[in-house]
């Protein structure tokens, strides 16, 4: 969740780890980025603009960002999900291209409930912007899926911080960080679809 108050280029920055590391192939990879409507636009611009100029590649090169997905069923299942979303009216700011198995790094805004990238797991290097009204507008939305693995928030507001960490329902929620990260001290683990018990701490 990207809220109203937050520095943009932060947040971008956030989204992007959080989405493209490992071409998105991560359990605790973002699925969705719910950004609140005021700073909706520019975020999915900046956005945008950062995907569009990450290497992608050839792991074999130092400068690749970007490689290629595990095989050509996680290629096609990604390729899927980004055309169904645009069919549905989501717009295409960045990607939706692959060469191989590099798919490169998508993002796509306007995307809504009606989107198979809504409710499906991407597991690929895809950005999915979908505009909330305000954080708990933000937290209804984040909530409306089956998984529950890790969640992040980004905002300036340490009381909204934990208004939407109490209220999310994820097994870690991590505030001004992207959902890759775990500590050895705290337990492993989701809710819902996403596993049962905890591991670690």
């Amino acid at each position: 969740i990207v809220c109203a108050d937050s520095d943009i280029d932060f947040a971008v920055n956030t989204a992007s780890f959080g989405t493209f590391m490992h071409q998105g192939q991560i359990c605790m990879c973002i699925g969705r980025v719910i950004v609140e409507e005021s700073i909706a636009e520019e975020f999915a611009k900046r956005l945008a603009a950062k995907a569009a100029n990450l290497p992608s590649g050839s792991p074999k090169e130092p400068s690749t960002v970007v490689g290629p997905l595990i095989n050509d069923a996680a290629v096609m299942k990604v390729d899927n999900l980004v055309k169904d979303a645009v069919s549905k009216g989501a717009k295409l700011l960045a990607g939706g291209t692959f060469e191989g198995r590099v798919y490169r790094p998508t993002v796509l805004s306007g995307v809504t409930d009606k989107m198979r990238i809504y409710h499906e797991e991407t597991f690929g290097p895809v950005a999915s912007i979908i505009t909330a009204k305000d954080e708990k507008d933000a937290l209804r939305i984040a909530n409306d899926t089956t998984y529950g693995l890790s969640a992040g928030v980004v905002t300036r507001d340490l009381s909204k911080a934990i208004f939407l960490a109490e209220g999310l329902e994820a097994g870690m929620v991590h505030v001004n960080d992207s959902p890759i990260d775990a500590e050895s001290t705290v337990p492993f683990g989701g809710c819902k679809c996403s596993g049962q018990g905890r591991e670690g701490g």
